[in-house]
Formats: C-alpha cells, structure tokens, sequence
C-alpha cells in the first residue's frame, strides 16, 4: 500500500502549519551566495513551503538578517520560527533574545519561538519569558528543541508547560531513535515532532538503499528521506540554497513510498528496538 502524507500538521492550538518548511542553518554564511540563498527562500514561499525556520545563533544572526531580507513584503505568508540558546534562556534573557530576533528579521512577532535546547537555567524562567512574550504578542506559540522524553516530562510539570507547541528534533532515516519513545510519546499528547537535518545534512544523499528507492520511482536520494519523514506527519525543514534544490524538496510532497520502499529502508536502517540517548546535531 503506498504511503503518503497531508499537506498540513495540526498544532496543539488547532491552527496548521505547512508539513514541508525551509532550513536556514548555515544560509547566510558566505556573502557571495547570498542571492541565491534569498531567490531559494522566496521559490519555497511560492511553492508553498511557508514554514521558515532559523535561529539567533546561526551565523551570530546572519540568517535571521538573510530571511528577513528575503521575507520582506510577504511576512503575513510565513509561518516564521527562532531560537533562544539555553544560555540565554532566564526571564530577562529570553525576552531580550527574542527582541534582537525580531530586530534582524525585520518584524514584530514570531509564529513560533524555541528553546534550542535544555541547558541550566530553570524551565520555570524561560516559560516566564515566552509567557511575557505571548502576553505582548511578540510570539504567538513556543516550544522546544532537542528534548527527550525525560525533558518533554519535566517540561510538562512546570506549571504552563502543557502549552508546548512542537519539540524540534534529529530525525531522518539514518537517526530514529526517537520512534521507540520520544515520538510516540509526543503523539499521544499531540504535540508535533519537526525534523531538522532530514537529509543528514547531505550524507544520506550516498546511501546505496535511498539510492535504489530512488531509482525505481525517477526521484532523488533526497526527495526519498524526505517522502520517509513526511510519511509520519512529521514536519521537516531541509536547508536549500539554490532554486532548484528547493524545487527537488518540494517535489517529495508527491512521493509516495510503498510498502515494498520501507521495507528495503529499514534493512538498510534498521529501527530502534530499545531506548537511547537522543541524537543532536
């Protein structure tokens, strides 16, 4: 039976957001692709591909810079997510961080602000600050980044931690441990997953099985790990710097796997059969 994905993924709120996004990690790196990098931004916004994911830390705010400048004019188009580091991540912090996001991107909210990951600060001062931050509508949802069950758990105990909007995490073929525990767990509270790095940052472009999965369907390595994502509901953002690489991801919205296609893909990607460590990148 043949496999294939909607278009949008529920939030907890109700509201949908696009199942195939944009990356920006590393855009904004190297001046001399930088209108490139915006002419791919704005092809994935045509195409669609509205979820525009970026961070402080990337390039020390380039990209935030870089998709501002792309995203200027059609900003009511974009469902538009950042970061705050953890280290920045206390009351005061959070919101200073947020405002220096909106700054460099050129506008006055975020449809989604993330903790990028756990670090020492109490969870109780940064939701301090998304709630400020919420209340002042300079974001309308947050959530996390690189959480595992035991974080998700934590996270839950705060008191308004059950507004949680999404967990951002490593996921792609070569990286699926989060099926044993993390994701389920998420799916039974309705909390979506997004994939960073569906593609292994490029790697998995050189697996023999994605490869042969491709063949037989005249489609790409790379527009497979996305089919096999996706097929989840499971949102993914792969990075694009050209048009037509942006036009290759956004082709995998059509791919339908079969049953044939995942059985070769866990031979060769075996799932996980018992709890580990999560996988960050």
């Amino acid at each position: 039976m043949p496999t294939t994905a909607p278009d949008t993924v529920p939030l907890p709120s109700g509201e949908r957001i696009p199942l195939l996004g944009q990356g920006t990690w590393h855009l904004g790196d190297d001046p001399r692709r930088r209108a490139d990098e915006i002419a791919a931004l704005r092809r994935g916004l045509d195409l669609g591909m509205t979820l525009v994911d970026t961070a402080g830390m990337y390039g020390s705010g380039a990209s935030e810079e870089l998709v501002g400048e792309a995203i200027a004019g059609r900003r009511d188009e974009v469902f538009l997510v950042s970061k705050v580091l953890p280290g920045h991540a206390d009351r005061a912090g959070t919101i200073a961080a947020c405002e220096a996001s909106l700054r460099r991107l050129g506008t006055d909210r975020l449809d989604l602000y993330l903790l990028h990951w756990r670090g020492r600060i109490p969870l109780e001062e940064t939701l301090q600050g998304f709630a400020e931050l919420a209340d002042s509508g300079r974001i309308r949802h947050w959530g996390v980044s690189n959480f595992d069950v035991s974080d998700m758990t934590d996270l839950l105990s705060v008191p308004g931690g059950d507004r949680v909007a999404v967990n951002q995490v490593l996921y792609n073929p070569s990286r699926r441990g989060v099926e044993y525990d993390l994701l389920p767990w998420c799916y039974r509270r309705d909390i979506p997953l997004m994939a960073y790095s569906p593609v292994e940052q490029g790697r998995l472009l050189r697996s023999a099985a994605l490869r042969e999965v491709a063949r037989a369907h005249g489609a790409t390595p790379a527009q497979v790990a996305l089919a096999w994502v996706l097929r989840k509901a499971v949102p993914a953002i792969p990075k694009a710097g050209r048009v037509e690489h942006v036009e290759e991801n956004h082709a995998a919205l059509d791919l339908e796997l079969t049953t044939g296609d995942l059985d070769a893909l866990d031979r060769a990607f075996p799932p996980p059969t018992g709890p580990g460590p999560l996988e960050i990148l």
